[in-house]
């Protein structure tokens, strides 16, 4: 993704929702995108799928799959090269249709496999997720969170795709079973070398499951590095606020967690320059008044020169 700027037109102007994000995916890579809501990382998953909808619009940067462009065709990648798992598991399957049948939709649709070939396929899918390839004739309904979760996770793998973007895939999870879902994907993944960005506001998932982070703040990529740089050496204000603002075990029962004041921009008031100003508690003139871009992985005037 090379400078990428997503606009929506509405009755108050041009509310830019991306702004100039720039990111690499490896092959077989975690990348965790954190930040809070409304900070653009979802629409950074929906821009790379094709599925901003007017009045929204990619307005100029560029996309590249494998070198080749996909902006202006993303349908062509759509299911087939790039998957995506979203929030709410239930949301995303067939009510009327059983698990089965809609792995083999899937797999006829972006594979050359049909009938007993795909059915196979189907079994073998269930088997990798750790459940019972019985249970394809089930239907949503009969499957637990966890076990919903766990489908859809076979649903975008069943394409074999080179990437999968996961969209909060864990929040309606509780801790344990988001962890078995989060070690299945990274195991699924791993085996069949298929890169994930993995889009998250819990820090807790990203120290663990990701091997690089990308911070978002108000549609703009503000740092990017190693996971174990950015959990345990974050250079930019806003991230020492996330790490900051995150429980440990280890933390004195007594002392109050860090909260970083002040709360996101809206799109229509984004402040001049690092966006993150009014809230940075180092902020200087030249912050208020000029856009940081990223040097060194980190687009802040005062830290991106160390």
């Amino acid at each position: 993704m090379e400078d990428l700027s997503v606009e929506f037109t509405s009755r108050r102007g041009v509310l830019r929702a991306l702004d100039n994000v720039s990111l690499t995916l490896e092959a077989g890579e975690f990348l965790g995108m954190v930040g809070e809501s409304g900070a653009g990382k979802s629409m950074t998953g929906n821009a790379i799928l094709g599925l901003i909808d007017p009045p929204g619009k990619i307005v100029s940067g560029d996309i590249r799959l494998q070198g080749e462009s996909i902006v202006k065709n993303p349908e062509r990648i759509r299911g087939s090269h790039i998957s995506m798992i979203f929030q709410d598991p239930l949301s995303s399957l067939n009510p009327l249709k059983t698990i089965g049948a809609q792995l083999i939709e899937t797999i006829e649709l972006h594979t050359p496999r049909r009938g007993t070939a795909a059915r196979e396929r189907a079994a073998e899918l269930m088997t990798q997720i750790g459940v019972d390839a019985d249970r394809l004739s089930a239907y949503p309904h009969q499957f637990s969170g966890g076990m919903r979760q766990r489908v859809v996770i076979a649903l975008a793998m069943a394409s074999e795709p080179e990437i999968i973007i996961a969209d909060e895939p864990t929040t309606a999870l509780d801790v344990s079973v988001q962890a078995q879902v989060l070690d299945l994907l990274r195991e699924v993944c791993s085996a069949h070398g298929t890169s994930v960005i993995l889009i998250t506001h819990d820090m807790g998932v990203i120290g663990h499951w990701t091997d690089r982070v990308g911070v978002m703040y108000a549609g703009r990529l503000i740092e990017i590095g190693t996971t174990n740089d950015i959990i345990r050496s974050p250079r930019h204000p806003y991230t020492q606020g996330l790490i900051a603002s995150t429980p440990t075990m280890d933390a004195n029962v007594d002392t109050t967690l860090y909260q970083i004041p002040g709360n996101m921009p809206p799109l229509t008031a984004i402040p001049d320059g690092c966006a993150f100003n009014p809230r940075c508690p180092i902020a200087e003139d030249k912050c208020r008044e000029v856009i940081p871009h990223l040097i060194n992985d980190v687009a802040c005037h005062l830290r991106s020169e160390t």
